[in-house]
């Protein structure tokens, strides 16, 4: 049977992973009962556009997310490119066949006045050196937008104090370089006192664990988890809700999109399109408390 011939193909020519291959299995398997119950085809050669477009139909009516028939529609891809391949069609019919758009959820982010408060009530408890390298944490999140694995990654040989500038390694190692303000430097710059006056060796990394070695995701993780549900209410509190509160904070200050993107070191704009989703849901809520007519 074809089906059983492509999952033999993906599982051992194209290396996919055991949960992929069953996802497969199964996607084909739900066409295949569907276009033999209403077109009484059990055949996978016979099957054309329009049949393909009535299932995603009838997985849309029965509740079925726009992303999970995205996934469907990216097995079918794969499945008629390689019935292609081997000469056992023609024609694809899921080229024919247009994607449903999926919703981009709107990012979960802090006000200025919470984030405010956030790293005020860090920096009042400044009494070691855990406490004062977690607030340069959060600040280092909010003043630059830098993801966590960049954050963990940052060497001080990247920190040019002199011209307030960060040179971070981000995806794919491209590099970009992100201003900060004078705020931030002072942080830096009491940490790094605090820190080598703690640890004697020479640490690797700038931020750094008490004994001197480099941070790991899920440390950092639980401590902003932590710190960000006593300040506020969110549906998430993980460190990239601070990457958000950064893009949205600019955008809402009248920072251009573009300027925006390339600080946050989005490959695309439409990556970085979303934040003004949220920027302009704001300008509605202020319009709405503010306008008579409103």
């Amino acid at each position: 049977m074809l089906v059983d011939e492509f999952l033999q193909y993906i599982r051992y020519e194209k290396n996919y992973s055991t949960h992929t291959v069953v996802a497969y299995k199964r996607d084909l398997s739900q066409l295949l009962e569907y276009v033999t119950s209403e077109y009484q085809i059990t055949q996978p050669e016979l099957i054309d556009s329009d049949m393909l477009r009535s299932w995603m139909v009838n997985m849309m009516e029965n509740g079925i997310s726009a992303r999970s028939v995205n996934r469907k529609l990216s097995c079918l891809k794969s499945f008629w490119h390689f019935l292609i391949r081997q000469g056992y069609v023609e024609h694809n019919p899921v080229q024919k066949v247009l994607a449903p758009k999926t919703k981009k959820p709107i990012p979960v982010f802090l006000k200025e006045e919470e984030m405010e408060e956030l790293l005020d009530t860090v920096k009042e408890n400044n009494q070691d050196f855990v406490s004062e390298r977690d607030h340069l944490i959060l600040d280092l999140f909010y003043s630059t937008g830098m993801r966590l694995s960049e954050l963990i990654g940052l060497s001080d040989e990247q920190v040019d104090l002199d011209a307030c500038l960060l040179r971070v390694t981000g995806k794919r190692n491209k590099q970009r370089l992100i201003p900060f303000g004078n705020e931030l430097k002072n942080a830096i710059i009491a940490y790094q006192i605090k820190r080598n006056k703690e640890i004697l060796n020479k640490p690797s990394r700038l931020l750094v664990r008490e004994n001197g070695s480099p941070l790991y995701p899920q440390l950092v993780y639980r401590m902003v988890h932590k710190q960000l549900s006593e300040v506020a209410t969110l549906s998430k509190s993980s460190p990239h809700i601070l990457r958000h509160t950064f893009a949205t904070t600019l955008l809402n200050r009248g920072a251009e999109l573009n300027a925006v993107k390339e600080l946050l070191g989005h490959r695309s704009l439409s990556a970085t399109e979303v934040y003004t989703h949220t920027t302009f849901a704001e300008l509605k809520k202020e319009y709405k408390l503010a306008h008579p007519r409103a």
